[in-house]
């Protein structure tokens, strides 16, 4: 029996070895699930904001006959907006920057839209306009929770994935963008009637 001992201790180890590698793979794994589904969570967010906006447009469109320019920046950029999709397993801060990029483009084009529509007072009492209008305010402070909460999740998956000894184990787990404002947003926005 003492001629096996060592072995068996050697074994032990290697046994305790391999779950803990496992417990490691499994935890990174969960924090990867958590930022695809924040990740699910801002896009389905941007997707009720781009939603409303056809609402939005066709009620602005059947109320008052003004500027098409306008209309059409805000339609184009709903559907660039659209068109630019991100994968959460595989998200780089190229794709990120990309995908920010088209929401910037949905975000300025509505705000010319709703300053535009400060010129028609009967389209500002409209039920329908107003409604649209605080659905969009609300989707605005979904969208920003939304923004928030994955950059937390990326944060906790980030500081599991990168730490010492997680680090060596999981090296087919790189490091995940942060969701970052786009360039000028730290300026006030001007609004000109």
């Amino acid at each position: 029996m003492r001629k096996f001992l060592p072995w068996i201790i050697i074994g032990a180890i290697v046994v305790i070895v391999i779950f803990w590698a496992m417990g490691i793979q499994n935890k990174a794994l969960g924090f990867s699930q958590a930022v695809g589904k924040e990740w699910g969570n801002v896009d389905a967010s941007y997707q009720r904001r781009n939603d409303l906006i056809g609402n939005l447009v066709n009620t602005v469109k059947g109320a008052a006959d003004f500027e098409k320019s306008t209309l059409t920046a805000v339609i184009e950029a709903r559907a660039k907006a659209t068109s630019v999709t991100v994968d959460p397993s595989n998200i780089t801060p190229e794709q990120l920057a990309q995908f920010q990029q088209a929401q910037s483009g949905v975000s300025s084009s509505l705000s010319r839209l709703l300053v535009s529509v400060e010129r028609y007072p009967e389209l500002k009492a409209n039920q329908n306009f107003l409604k649209l209008q605080d659905e969009l305010a609300s989707t605005e402070n979904q969208i920003l929770t939304a923004r928030t909460r994955f950059n937390e999740s990326v944060q906790a998956y980030n500081g599991y994935v990168l730490a010492v000894p997680q680090k060596w184990f999981l090296g087919s787990y790189p490091e995940k963008p942060f969701f970052k404002s786009v360039e000028g947003a730290d300026k006030p926005v001007e609004v000109k009637f």
